[in-house]
């Protein structure tokens, strides 16, 4: 008999899932889209129908010891998904009440950047870390905060939406009903907002010109840097300026030994990374100046928030 867990990302545009044996390797890896469907039952037919054609494929000796997922505004205390900003599910979805309809096994739920902050805590690059952050930078921009070698909940489980910290108050619309958050300037969707203002303010050539708002991508941003477009190297020195920032300012709160970042975003690496340490050291209390590591995630971008909430499976934190 072999024990497995299921973590569950659930993403603004996919949701991907891991089965994980107990010492935390990926055996299996898939994903459906959370777009698509606008009823959460719908969507929890379609996910438990892929996560139990997987676990077979992995053979009849294989038993399921329990399923984490990682949602954004996920309450851990509740085990709801509670006004989603990114998510076609509006209000608050009892989440784990509904999916124990298709598994008796153990459920835990919380938010997804939490998960990652886990999965980077027990086997990524924070494993002899107790104090860091972790921003994962996917659709939206998710904050998970460990602090004493502790998750931080908060009273009502919401600790670390870092995404809504205000840029702007008179800024860019965010799906959560305010203006100016984070992540509408730091994330895939923010980068993407920021290609298309520099494409109205300024007359240089560029490749993003022919690309319609829903078919660019973070990735397709991240190429045309690489290549030298103009367009794109502003687009990340804008979005790594905003961040560095922001950066400075959640260091005052938690004296973190780093900060991770993760997902799509992320894998443009010193395109984003250089910029955002750059402003971070400038504007940070001078007592914190060199002292806090802006890193990239020790795990593989596809797995950190799986891994994670798998993790919470059978953890006490």
């Amino acid at each position: 008999m072999k024990k497995v867990k299921v973590g569950i990302d659930i993403g603004g545009t996919s949701t991907k899932f891991g089965i994980v044996d107990l010492n935390g390797n990926v055996l299996f890896r898939n994903s459906i889209s959370s777009k698509t469907h606008s009823d959460v039952r719908y969507f929890m037919d379609d996910l438990s129908e892929t996560i139990d054609r997987n676990l077979k494929e992995l053979g009849t000796d294989v038993v399921l010891d329990g399923i984490g997922i990682g949602a954004p505004n996920g309450n851990i205390h509740q085990g709801t998904i509670e006004h989603a900003p990114n998510l076609v599910w509006k209000g608050i979805v009892p989440f784990i009440e509904l999916f124990k309809d298709y598994y008796d096994v153990p459920m835990v739920l919380t938010n997804d950047a939490n998960a990652a902050a886990l999965g980077e805590l027990l086997y990524g690059a924070a494993k002899d870390m107790k104090d860091f952050i972790v921003l994962t930078l996917g659709t939206g921009l998710g904050g998970g905060i460990v602090s004493g070698g502790k998750l931080l909940y908060g009273h009502n489980g919401f600790a670390g939406e870092l995404g809504h910290i205000t840029v702007n108050p008179v800024g860019r619309h965010c799906g959560c009903g305010k203006r100016g958050c984070l992540e509408t300037y730091v994330s895939a969707t923010g980068i993407k907002r920021t290609v298309y203002k520099l494409l109205a303010d300024f007359t240089y050539d560029s490749t993003l010109r022919g690309i319609s708002f829903d078919n660019l991508s973070a990735e397709m941003i991240t190429k045309e840097a690489i290549n030298g477009d103009k367009i794109a190297l502003e687009a990340f020195e804008y979005t790594g300026q905003i961040l560095g920032t922001k950066l400075a300012d959640f260091i005052i709160h938690t004296d973190p030994e780093a900060i991770f970042l993760s997902g799509g975003l992320a894998n443009a690496g010193d395109f984003i990374f250089k910029p955002a340490l750059r402003v971070m050291e400038e504007s940070v209390m001078p007592i914190f100046r060199g002292k806090v590591k802006l890193l990239p995630s020790g795990l593989n971008s596809q797995d950190a928030a799986i891994i994670g909430a798998s993790s919470l499976i059978g953890l006490k934190m």
